[in-house]
């Protein structure tokens, strides 16, 4: 093996490769991520592990704006592993097909168990929640998921609550996982 195909293989992130939102090929941590052998996931769709096929939609349609723009996307988000347990994770990719962004990219997962636990959200909780964390207002989460803006401020409670959070910053701190 080559110093390459050694440093995909054993990074200690999980890295995939993806064609059209198709998993082609994935390296140990990412197989031990989610839950398989390395062989299992090729020719798999991404989808598969998506908490829901409205965060797949959502988050791709997000992630397609973005690529189409830079070129890479991030997030953090709640996915789910073979066995069906969630778990929040970090993914970041890179468009290798800057005029097709989803034709072919690499993505790196890591799982952020550790540090931020599952809390039973729905799913415009959760679509409320990652866009907080990106340090959007009310007025402007309401703008992205076409509602409005006191509608945001009643999810943002009901996470509040959930997360037993007194304020907006504490929120976040608890969602990204920053020491309190």
């Amino acid at each position: 093996m080559d110093i390459a195909d050694l440093g995909f293989e054993f990074a200690p992130i999980g890295l995939c490769m993806l064609e059209n939102r198709v998993i082609r090929g994935c390296n140990r941590q990412f197989a031990e991520t989610f839950g398989g052998s390395v062989d299992s996931f090729t020719d798999v769709p991404f989808a598969e592990f998506y908490v829901s096929p409205e965060d797949y939609e959502n988050i791709g349609a997000r992630g397609l704006a973005a690529m189409s723009e830079t070129g890479r996307y991030s997030d953090e988000r709640v996915m789910t592993r073979r066995s069906g347990e969630m778990f929040w994770c970090r993914v970041r990719g890179v468009s290798l097909t800057p005029e097709d962004p989803f034709q072919r990219g690499i993505w790196s997962v890591t799982d952020l168990s550790d540090e931020r636990p599952i809390v039973e959200l729905t799913q415009r909780e959760r679509e409320v929640a990652i866009l907080t964390c990106r340090g959007l207002t009310s007025k402007e989460i309401g703008l992205e998921l076409d509602l409005s803006y006191r509608t945001v401020e009643v999810y943002r409670a009901r996470l509040l609550e959930k997360f037993q959070a007194r304020k907006l910053a504490e929120l976040v701190a608890k969602l990204s996982g920053m020491p309190l």
